[in-house]
């Protein structure tokens, strides 16, 4: 299988994953920020940039910022609502996403945790998508549950190399 056609599997037995626990729980564990990181670990699979501790690292950090930001600037609503322009509601929430990306840049880059997904991530909770608590405890498992997902891709994968190159021969 050449390595495009593999990196679009991998990428979509991955979020598979996540989406059939969304499916079956009724929990939103499938948003937006997970398809970058997917298709990161699918595209990069042994490299630093898809090392468990960057990925989950970057994302609990955007989400620590996503909910610094909105529940310290009071936002009260979310990027789905109609604000009125010019609004002050819509200023704060505007704010909010600033203040987390820039909350969230700055956490991974001191904690060697860069993984750029995480700022799609910090916007979902700042912008008030995801933006409780709990559901930021979610994200977080989440994509703990595609780590784990992905690392059990590359270990049967690697099996099957094994097991075919040992018949072959």
């Amino acid at each position: 299988m050449d390595d495009r056609t593999g990196t679009t599997l991998h990428t979509g037995l991955l979020i598979s994953t996540t989406a059939a626990i969304a499916w079956l729980s009724g929990l939103p564990m499938l948003f937006p920020s997970l398809g970058p990181s997917a298709f990161v670990l699918a595209l990069f699979q042994d490299s630093d940039a898809t090392s468990p501790r960057r990925v989950i690292g970057g994302h609990a950090i955007g989400v620590a910022a996503g909910l610094l930001a909105y529940h310290l600037l009071g936002v009260t609503t979310s990027i789905t609502a109609t604000a009125d322009p010019g609004s002050f509601e819509a200023l704060l929430l505007g704010a909010s996403g600033v203040v987390a990306t820039m909350l969230t840049a700055g956490g991974m880059l001191a904690t060697d945790t860069r993984h750029p997904p995480a700022c799609a991530t910090t916007l979902i909770v700042s912008l008030g998508l995801l933006s409780t608590p709990l559901e930021g405890v979610l994200i977080v498992v989440t994509v703990v549950v595609l780590v784990v997902a992905h690392q059990l891709l590359l270990a049967t994968e690697r099996a099957g190399a094994r097991y075919e190159k040992r018949f072959r021969s």
